[in-house]
């Protein structure tokens, strides 16, 4: 009795504790990007619309109610200027997210002075026209997956991600350095890689190209090409990560055109105030326990900014080698302004 008496005391000392401390927030810097979207807004033809993912975040197929929260009750142009900048994520979210701006857009331009890889790359092809600065790049879309039954990381008892490109390698290699003697090599995978994954990562490259080429079918309807273009930037790069620069967009068939300077250096300011504001806020509690609250995602239009908040406790669990979340409050809110005052609101997606 007396030690779970001691324990009671010390939990509640520590809870006590936690409270004392003062969680550190993000910055959200509302006015300042304001003002760089109003002057970005006057140099060009059309809206101009933002979504900005730091490298914490993905692009999610959630995205698209707020996407949908932001424009519906705008009143529209025929044209969208569209800055993504992404390190990826979900391609089904890409294709929705260019189904919803196409039932509000006849056209969309893709402004891409960053990274836009990935699953973002997948969103700029739906785009008529993509800009590209100095530093832009896009990625192959080739798909890795973290399937239930993928290989364990001893060091983090954490699933391994396995991509198609790794497994055609593997297979490509084999083929090229076999001895008569040797068995198919099949047998060795299995002991460390189950056959049902093979079977989901090949339903997941397939899954890209077939994504790829319905976003690329919104504005390009030449088929042939789509399926060269969704083929190419599917299989025939040797890392899911090659940056694909514009010399090399134009190799691959895509529509690019070399952003203007002016345009390029105002978006470069606006990614140093998202990236101010995505700025890891974490609280140390102890050595187990820490408070996450940062800013992952912003999608931003001239008079109003949606931002996904992840605020959260994590506490290591020392037996499980890994970190769990607790009294998560992570959401989406909402800014904008009501009679010169900023208002800050809460919403969800589901």
């Amino acid at each position: 009795m007396e030690q779970k008496e001691i324990k009671d005391n010390k939990d509640n000392q520590d809870e006590k504790k936690k409270k004392e401390i003062v969680k550190r927030k993000p910055p959200v810097l509302f006015e300042k990007t304001q003002a760089i979207i109003s002057e970005i807004q006057k140099e060009l033809e059309g809206d101009f619309l933002t979504y900005w993912i730091s490298d914490n975040g993905s692009l999610a197929q959630e995205d698209v109610i707020a996407f949908h929260k932001i424009i519906s009750k705008k009143k529209k142009a025929k044209c969208l200027n569209l800055f993504i900048k992404s390190d990826g994520g979900s391609g089904k979210g890409a294709l929705r997210i260019i189904h919803l701006l196409r039932n509000y857009y006849d056209e969309i331009i893709a402004l891409v002075p960053l990274d836009c890889a990935s699953a973002a790359t997948m969103l700029a092809l739906g785009a008529d026209t993509i800009k590209m600065g100095p530093l832009a790049y896009l990625s192959a879309i080739d798909t890795s997956i973290t399937h239930e039954l993928s290989p364990i990381d001893e060091k983090y008892n954490d699933k391994v991600s396995v991509s198609q490109n790794e497994l055609d390698r593997v297979l490509k290699l084999w083929e090229q350095k076999k001895q008569p003697k040797d068995s198919n090599p099949f047998g060795l995978l299995y002991d460390y890689i189950h056959p049902l994954v093979f079977g989901a990562v090949d339903r997941a490259s397939s899954l890209s190209i077939k994504l790829t080429k319905e976003i690329l079918s919104y504005h390009m309807k030449d088929e042939e090409k789509a399926e060269r273009i969704s083929t190419h930037l599917n299989s025939d790069y040797p890392s899911h990560s090659y940056p694909i620069t514009f010399k090399e967009a134009q190799v691959a068939g895509l529509s690019v055109l070399k952003m203007e300077p002016e345009l390029n250096e105002r978006l470069l300011t606006l990614n140093e105030l998202y990236s101010e504001m995505a700025q890891k806020a974490h609280t140390d509690f102890d050595e187990s326990n820490y408070h996450d609250n940062e800013i992952i995602k912003l999608i931003e239009i001239s008079g109003e900014q949606i931002f996904y908040q992840m605020e959260k406790d994590w506490h290591y669990r020392s037996d499980e080698r890994r970190y769990i979340p607790m009294n998560d409050d992570s959401s989406w809110r909402r800014i904008s302004m009501d009679k010169g005052e900023i208002v800050v609101t809460k919403f969800h997606t589901r």
